[in-house]
């Protein structure tokens, strides 16, 4: 789940809306950020990759010039007279990093929120060739990482998903920034508004879908993991009412203290969020073959040395879930008489799908000073009573590192 527009246009320093060409004012340098691919425990190669920032959170122009192509909610009728236009006609910046709230070291990525002007940043793991993004398939396959989370406190969200974005972004004739300047997000709230599809301004302001798996949105009160399927193979759009039902949006989720465990997670519980500790994931199918179809994902935590499971729900009518599965979604659905959007979209079948073709890995730190981020710490999600919690500073960082991905069982202890 990703961060309104609103809010992350309203928190940056230049007017901005999103373009396909290249500008020659910033050069773009992707910092580098190296991960790991696994095949038993120990055996695992370092890969080169690099980091982009989300296409939105960047200045876009005239092709040549300094203006802007779009202010406020109105796109320059000169430069952008229609969508294939307006994308020909602009050009997207590089950025600064360091300035943009993004610092990397090694195997390591760091966030910084501004909780003054509501501002975080989105950004994207790319290949090693720094032109498209990099892609995971993710069944019966595991992902690790490591995170320190111990600043985001209420109201915050960080964030580590995938996407059904493709490899290189959307590129085309008229889209020449592509994957190494962060174009062509989706997402399964299907996103409507400042950007380009397929190389074309989204002027009609349309929705643009694609299946979505959140492995981890989180501060140091409460976790969720969830599932968010589509009805198509994405990305795709949809327009105005049309897009109601496209998607999973609220998702399938596992929160242990929403399950009945509100002693799990927190500070100075089992898991204990004011101190790193390693996420692992496990995405496994009905013939634990990554040509099996996706049925079952488990949740792992390493903390000193200790691997701690998921603990099992404690929700009457619910018989002891510690994991994610079409059989888990039901009764989560007919206990908590939510709608049932994940049998309409599908069930299972959207996402294994998508892990077959293969997602784009996602991290974002942002924040909801209106409250409503109480679907994920809010009463009976977490502690929490509402309100975003800015007692920490103006500044607050959220490292993720120690990137592994492979077989089931070779990214941990």
């Amino acid at each position: 789940m990703s961060p309104s527009l609103h809010a992350l246009v309203s928190s940056l320093f230049v007017a901005v809306v999103y373009a396909q060409q290249i500008g020659t004012n910033t050069p773009e340098v992707n910092p580098r950020l190296l991960w790991e691919e696994c095949t038993l425990p120990g055996l695992c190669k370092k890969v080169n990759g690099s980091i982009t920032i989300d296409a939105n959170y960047r200045w876009t122009h005239n092709v040549g010039g300094y203006t802007n192509c779009r202010n406020g909610n109105a796109w320059d009728p000169t430069i952008c007279p229609d969508p294939l236009t307006c994308a020909q006609n602009c050009a997207v910046e590089g950025v600064d990093y360091s300035s943009s709230g993004i610092a990397t070291a090694g195997n390591a990525v760091t966030l910084t929120l501004n909780t003054v002007t509501n501002s975080g940043p989105r950004i994207y793991l790319l290949s090693e060739d720094e032109k498209t993004y990099q892609m995971f398939k993710l069944n019966q396959r595991e992902f690790a990482f490591d995170v320190d989370l111990s600043q985001v406190a209420c109201g915050m969200n960080a964030a580590l998903y995938f996407s059904e974005m493709e490899a290189h972004g959307g590129n085309a004739p008229s889209n020449k920034a592509g994957a190494k300047f962060g174009t062509g997000y989706c997402d399964a709230q299907c996103p409507s508004g400042d950007n380009f599809f397929n190389g074309t301004a989204n002027m009609a302001n349309s929705g643009i879908c694609c299946n979505e798996m959140d492995i981890w949105e989180a501060n140091r009160i409460s976790n969720a993991f969830t599932t968010h399927g589509c009805m198509k193979d994405g990305p795709y759009t949809c327009s105005g009412s049309g897009c109601q039902g496209q998607c999973d949006g609220n998702g399938c989720a596992f929160n242990a203290f929403h399950q009945g465990r509100p002693d799990f997670y927190g500070p100075k519980m089992t898991i204990d969020t004011t101190k790193k500790f390693t996420v692992v994931t496990q995405f496994l199918t009905d013939n634990s073959r990554p040509t099996g179809h996706l049925s079952e994902i488990r949740r792992l935590y390493v903390q000193n040395g200790r691997v701690h499971q998921t603990p099992p729900t404690n929700v009457t009518g619910m018989p002891g879930f510690n994991s994610v599965s079409q059989q888990y979604c039901d009764a989560q659905r007919k206990i908590m008489g939510a709608s049932n959007l994940f049998d309409e979209t599908g069930g299972m079948k959207p996402l294994s799908a998508a892990f077959n073709t293969g997602m784009v890995l996602v991290f974002s730190l942002w924040d909801d000073p209106s409250g409503g981020m109480t679907w994920l710490d809010g009463p009976g999600a977490g502690s929490c009573t509402g309100g975003l919690d800015t007692s920490g500073g103006p500044s607050v960082n959220v490292t993720f590192s120690n990137i592994k991905f492979g077989s089931i069982g070779s990214t941990f202890l």
